[in-house]
């Protein structure tokens, strides 16, 4: 399953990181790495960007982004 695909107030932990380049350079600074829990806070009106809520602050991607970001959701 990917991020994108994830509802709002659903939590998952992240399982790999796809893309190659800056984009997945800057997601890793971000924090945003394997084995980190993930909540969706919510998503903006038109459904891009989702912002997230990792390690306890809130970080913004866009959908396209979200969808190389492999994640398994916690129950």
């Amino acid at each position: 399953m990917f991020l994108s695909q994830l509802r709002e107030g659903q939590t998952a932990l992240i399982d790999r990181i796809g893309g190659n380049g800056a984009l997945r350079r800057r997601i890793l600074e971000m924090g945003i790495v394997r084995g980190t829990e993930v909540y969706v806070e919510k998503y903006a009106p038109l459904k891009d960007p989702l912002e997230l809520i990792v390690k306890g602050y809130h970080v913004s991607l866009r959908v396209e982004e979200a969808a190389k970001i492999s994640v398994t959701p916690v129950k």
